[in-house]
């Protein structure tokens, strides 16, 4: 069997915002090793834009459905349509993480109550919501599920602030999942990404800044692309990684290895 071969198989991509998002990328560089696409939106104003990107990409049967994660109702009858329009599911990316800009900038310590909660519950107990509703369509499949993370999970980043709290939870959430989906097949990894211009980065102060300095002092020299970042989630969603569980794999050109 081609490790590489991903027809036949259903993947459901979560976060797509425009074409530059790393959900975008993931989802096409599935496609393009044979997957079906379920890929979610939130609300209707980014609805006309994810079907004109499907549309330019000539990405054939894609089912798009609104998935607002804050929602449980509207996540329920996402799956309930997944499950009557496909079946089942193969593999899960969720590329999802907002926080109020409000607490992106500005001292850490003023992160109020409810911009905790905000950013904590859609950047990282979200997984746990999809997860809950991902698992029934995917036993006795070899499932697989990645989430997107970021150096600031373990270290200190200037800005980053409140979702540097919440990628750290997310990567403990990637654990204790792989840890109890493992004997249903169901594998549960996690992608660290180097910075990149995606939407939501650039609600982060000084990201620009933070792009050059990695570029100077990462090993390769360079910043990561967003084909760098969608191979790597394609590696860990197929068959190539069935070994893998558990896991954070830094895309980063090195960026995390340097000490000074």
């Amino acid at each position: 069997m081609d490790a590489t071969d991903l027809t036949g198989r259903t993947a459901m991509v979560l976060g797509v915002a425009n074409h530059r998002s790393i959900a975008w990328g993931i989802a096409r560089e599935l496609a393009a090793h044979g997957a079906r696409l379920v890929i979610t939106y939130q609300g209707e104003r980014f609805q006309s834009g994810l079907e004109e990107l499907v549309a330019e990409a000539g990405i054939k049967d894609a089912l798009l459905l609104p998935c607002d994660v804050s929602d449980d109702a509207q996540m329920d009858a996402c799956f309930a349509e997944v499950e009557e329009q496909v079946g089942g599911l193969d593999m899960l990316a969720h590329c999802i993480a907002y926080a109020r800009r409000e607490n992106l900038e500005g001292a850490f310590r003023d992160t109020d109550r409810d911009g905790w909660r905000t950013a904590l519950e859609i950047s990282a107990w979200s997984l746990l919501a999809l997860a809950k509703r991902a698992t029934p369509l995917m036993e006795g499949r070899a499932g697989s599920m990645i989430a997107l993370s970021y150096l600031a999970a373990e270290r200190a980043v200037p800005n980053y602030n409140v979702m540097g709290s919440a990628k750290a939870a997310l990567e403990q959430c990637v654990r204790q999942l792989a840890f109890e989906l493992g004997p249903l097949g169901i594998r549960v990894n996690c992608v660290s990404a180097g910075p990149i211009a995606t939407l939501s980065a650039r609600g982060i102060a000084g990201f620009s800044r933070s792009l050059e300095g990695v570029a100077d002092k990462a090993p390769l020299r360079r910043n990561v692309t967003l084909e760098d970042i969608s191979r790597a989630g394609y590696f860990l969603l197929s068959d190539l990684s069935s070994g893998v569980t558990g896991e954070t794999l830094y895309v980063d050109c090195g960026y995390n290895i340097v000490g000074f």
